[in-house]
């Protein structure tokens, strides 16, 4: 799903506001700390609520495994000021019923309506299609979930219609909106529409409201 480029701990994506770069250990305490809250978890299909440390850390071995195998990219959201200090996720990877790539994240609740789910959806999917193979990206939101759905409005995906969806880490099946995204769309949307992005990241180093969908 990515190329070699994408493989190394040491890649990154700069926006003008977001470091985006691979998950660490150390990232374990704020991903419990902000992930773990009620009104994070449960717009998610995977992250449990309580979210242990245990559990964290087992996110951060899998994320790191599937970026190294090129078979997803899941990226930490930093400011660009302190890429140290991790306020999200976001990430790229197969639909378990699909298999087609889809595109999850989600913000700690400090973070929600200041446009940093968009910046950096945006900047992974830009990623995507410069240097993936796939044409197109899935993405579901929760309907109860409105802010998720303007984030991927705002990415140029199409609603595709709405169903019930199995969401593991609620223990059962919820309506969610379902979007699609292909090439052409995103190459229109980008030749029209300024997204803060440049044509390719500004970094690649390879030594060089609820803002979440339910892939988190």
């Amino acid at each position: 799903m990515f190329p070699d480029l994408t493989r190394d701990d040491v890649f990154r994506l700069e926006t003008r506001g977001l470091w985006l770069r691979w998950a660490r250990l150390a990232d374990a305490q704020a991903i419990v700390r902000l992930a773990g809250e009620k009104s994070v978890a449960e717009m998610t299909a995977r992250i449990p609520h309580p979210y242990h440390p245990d559990d964290a850390e087992r996110f951060i071995f899998m994320s790191r495994r599937s970026n190294a195998d090129g078979q997803g990219l899941q990226l930490a959201i930093t400011p660009k000021g302190k890429p140290n200090s991790l306020i999200g996720m976001v990430g790229i990877g197969p639909d378990p019923e699909t298999g087609k790539p889809s595109l999850g994240y989600w913000l700690g609740t400090p973070y929600w309506g200041k446009g940093y789910a968009t910046e950096a959806a945006r900047a992974l999917i830009d990623a995507f299609f410069a240097y993936g193979e796939g044409d197109e990206l899935t993405a579901s939101a929760r309907v109860i979930n409105p802010a998720s759905r303007r984030v991927l409005e705002k990415c140029g995906f199409a609603y595709q219609g709405a169903g019930l969806v199995e969401l593991p880490a609620r223990g059962g099946l919820y309506p969610a909106d379902h979007f699609r995204l292909d090439r052409r769309a995103w190459e229109s949307l980008k030749s029209w529409s300024h997204t803060g992005l440049v044509r390719e990241p500004l970094a690649v180093e390879v030594e060089m409201d609820r803002e979440m969908s339910l892939a988190s």
